[in-house]
């Protein structure tokens, strides 16, 4: 083979349509980049691209912690105290309230009318705000007037991973991005030696969805979500191996920043960026990982606050990491704990179950609200709790107490930059079935969130495929009630 045939096997129609003398590759590469960044200049340049960036107005927060209950928690039995619910226990829900219904797992709500179940939980009023939380949640309860509640939430899908999806990236579609990839792609991060979108999970697995409910989709993929661990590693294969010392990687690191600049010169592609800041970040996270994680500096009273135990696999540790992801500068920290799936069965029941679960995220939660209020980081910081969906007000035929999926009402608290505390917004009817008062859709939550980082929702778009998609899609207004 000749010199000639090598070049031009070796060459792809990319780098053919960039070299080729007229420039159109390079004239309709360029007009691409332009069409896909809101935030484009005429040339890409070699720069982080998680670097802050200028909101499209003044914002309330700087930073989200976003605790996710993966499996949708009872509302009705942590949160909606309905005496007629108790009152009516055990007997068949009217058929009005389920004409037109779907629900998940159908066959056992269409064998038989489904009956009433009352929550055997005893609730208790609690600070000035005088608001409703269940014996399951006693911690919670000292600072219920830090949070605000929604309870009249509604959402789309009544099965697990697209509804998780749903909530995450507001589509049910795989391959949407992320809020929190939406969230970095607008306005950046503060830190320079940590990622601007961590995850971190606990429970008994993963959450149904996986990796799709943090991706950064059609973004560049500087933007999606990285898993943390809270013991050993934070992340898996960051450390050097034995007998690499650090000028031999730092040479390394320069030949490869090297060549990729000078590829990134040439094609002009944003994705070259993404991989030189990459590199360079996981550099110094081989220094910034190891110390975050390092829980020795935190007091024993802040230790004990939380429940964390240093080392330790747990959502009270990934509660305690999250406050030190903010402090550092990370722009958002998604916390995922399973399983709030109780559907009635031998590990799943609104018995044991439901105590065993709400005891590992009761106390941290509390713990993160205190943290932050007296650390000065709360007025700075947005919390988040919540599911994917919520649970019906009527049992399942099942070995043990169970409640199905239900997506017309359920509850979420925020807390923090931009709420109004002690209050709640919504209302449900006497049952707990539906939103009656205030009714809030999934994507009123997410342009919520963006609005309190200084973001407009309809303004925060990407070109796709020929349109300009959005995390709220075509819908979505901010709950004006929840805001200070």
């Amino acid at each position: 083979m000749d010199p000639v045939q090598r070049k031009l096997l070796e060459s792809t129609r990319r780098h053919f349509f960039g070299q080729c003398a007229v420039g159109l590759g390079q004239m309709a590469l360029a007009s691409l980049l332009r069409d896909g960044d809101a935030h484009a200049s005429e040339t890409v340049q070699p720069v982080n691209p998680l670097a802050p960036r200028a909101a499209h107005f003044g914002a309330k927060a700087k930073s989200v912690i976003y605790l996710f209950m993966a499996g949708g928690p009872s509302q009705l039995d942590l949160f909606e105290h309905k005496p007629k619910l108790a009152e009516l226990s055990g007997k068949p829900i009217p058929e009005s309230f389920l004409k037109g219904k779907r629900f998940a797992f159908m066959d056992s709500f269409s064998r038989d009318v489904p009956k009433l179940l009352g929550s055997r939980r005893r609730f208790q009023r609690h600070g000035q705000s005088g608001r409703y939380v269940s014996e399951c949640l006693p911690h919670l309860g000292h600072v219920v007037d830090d949070l605000a509640f929604v309870s009249s939430l509604h959402t789309d899908n009544f099965n697990h991973a697209p509804a998780k999806i749903f909530l995450n990236t507001g589509s049910t579609r795989f391959g949407r991005p992320s809020m929190g990839a939406w969230v970095t792609y607008g306005i950046g991060s503060e830190s320079r030696d940590l990622p601007g979108f961590v995850v971190l999970q606990s429970g008994p697995r993963g959450p149904r969805g996986g990796a799709l409910n943090w991706g950064s989709g059609f973004l560049p993929t500087a933007h999606q979500g990285v898993p943390f661990q809270s013991g050993g590693d934070p992340i898996l294969n960051l450390a050097s191996p034995s007998g690499f010392n650090a000028e031999r990687q730092q040479q390394v690191l320069q030949t490869v920043r090297d060549l990729n600049q000078t590829h990134l010169k040439e094609m002009g592609d944003p994705e070259i960026a993404t991989r030189i800041a990459s590199y360079e970040m996981a550099y110094r996270m081989q220094t910034s990982g190891p110390e975050l994680i390092d829980f020795s500096k935190e007091s024993k009273a802040t230790l004990e606050l939380y429940g964390a135990e240093p080392g330790a696999r747990s959502f009270a540790n990934n509660c305690l990491l999250a406050r030190r992801l903010v402090e550092r500068g990370v722009r958002f920290v998604q916390l995922y704990h399973t399983d709030w799936d109780q559907h009635g069965g031998p590990e799943t029941n609104l018995n044991e179950s439901l105590d065993q679960i709400c005891h590992q995220i009761d106390r941290p939660c509390a713990a993160l609200i205190q943290d932050l209020k007296q650390r000065g980081l709360l007025d700075q910081t947005l919390v988040i709790w919540g599911g994917e969906f919520g649970r019906t007000p009527m049992g399942e035929q099942r070995e043990t107490l169970g409640r199905n999926h239900h997506i017309d009402a359920f509850t979420m608290w925020f807390a923090g930059a931009g709420i109004k505390p002690g209050q709640t917004v919504g209302t449900t009817d006497e049952l707990g079935f539906s939103s009656i008062e205030n009714k809030v859709h999934v994507h009123d939550v997410q342009a919520t969130v963006l609005h309190l980082l200084g973001l407009d929702h309809t303004q925060l778009t990407f070109k796709f495929q020929g349109r300009d998609f959005r995390l709220t899609d075509v819908g979505g207004e901010v709950i004006k009630k929840l805001l200070a």
